[in-house]
């Protein structure tokens, strides 16, 4: 099988899984379903390339096969856990209002193009596999190294929101703890910084530009679409003047020391 007809192959089964979710959030109303299914088809998508991607070293393949696939899993379970204990993402809540009539129809483009991005976002991984170089080189250990500490810092970022939401004296606040002391948004930091262990694992392979279009682009949505605007709006929303004093005084994204005293633990 060519990576092209792999290619397709990917996308294609991911608009039909899409297809089918779109199907059960309009009979059950919560679209935050796509984020899970995201993630894992990423994850799927994936390591099918590693399998198909015969060229590149096969320690390597199998390497980056697990590596992704941990990720998927990871984030996937993290947001189902979430979606199951707390109410429906205000973000999607919103958009259904803002829709009206259309949501539904509006909706099904969403989850589309969500599957057209995990086919996308795949791609790096996909270049990366085709690496050719015998595992491993310095800039494998490098992608490793750096895999490891950006999943477990989203990981604890993750941690450390999630239990300052389930305690009912926390309604209403802004969580500054741990690494949320250092950035407003650390989960998608450390997300973003997991996208650059692919373009190290890439290095030697033919194309290995087009692997650093995932930390690219995944930055691009973070800091100005899917991630920081919907959600500091939805947050603004629900905690008014608080979170705006935490955005006065604390980094949206890159970790780094609050601009006021006022930002405490």
């Amino acid at each position: 099988m060519s990576l092209v007809v792999a290619v397709l192959l990917g996308w294609s089964l991911m608009a039909i899984v899409m297809a089918g979710l779109w199907w059960h959030q309009k009979r059950r109303g919560d679209p935050g379903i796509v984020d899970v299914a995201w993630g894992l088809g990423v994850g799927a998508i994936g390591g099918l390339f590693c399998l198909l991607a015969s060229q590149g070293d096969r320690t390597r393949r199998g390497v980056l096969a697990i590596l992704v696939v941990a990720w998927s899993i990871r984030l996937s379970s993290h947001i189902a856990a979430r979606l199951k204990k707390l109410p429906g993402d205000g973000r999607y809540q919103t958009l259904r209002v803002q829709w009206g009539v259309a949501a539904q129809a509006k909706f099904f483009g969403f989850f589309q193009l969500q599957a057209f991005w995990s086919m996308l976002f795949a791609l790096p991984i996909l270049v990366a596999a085709t690496n050719p170089r015998p595992f491993p080189q310095v800039t494998d250990l490098a992608a490793i190294g750096l895999w490891i500490l950006a999943v477990c810092g989203e990981a604890i970022a993750d941690r450390q929101l999630q239990q300052f939401r389930i305690d009912p004296a926390n309604r209403g606040q802004v969580c500054r703890r741990g690494l949320w002391y250092f950035s407003r948004h650390p989960n998608y930091f450390f997300e973003w910084l997991h996208w650059w262990s692919y373009p190290l694992f890439a290095v030697g392979a033919p194309w290995w530009g087009l692997a650093v279009f995932g930390p690219l682009a995944m930055y691009w949505f973070l800091t100005r679409v899917t991630g920081i605007p919907p959600t500091e709006a939805q947050a603004i929303r629900s905690r008014g003047d608080a979170y705006r004093e935490y955005q006065s005084s604390t980094s949206p994204f890159f970790p780094w020391f609050p601009r006021s005293e006022q930002a405490v633990r």
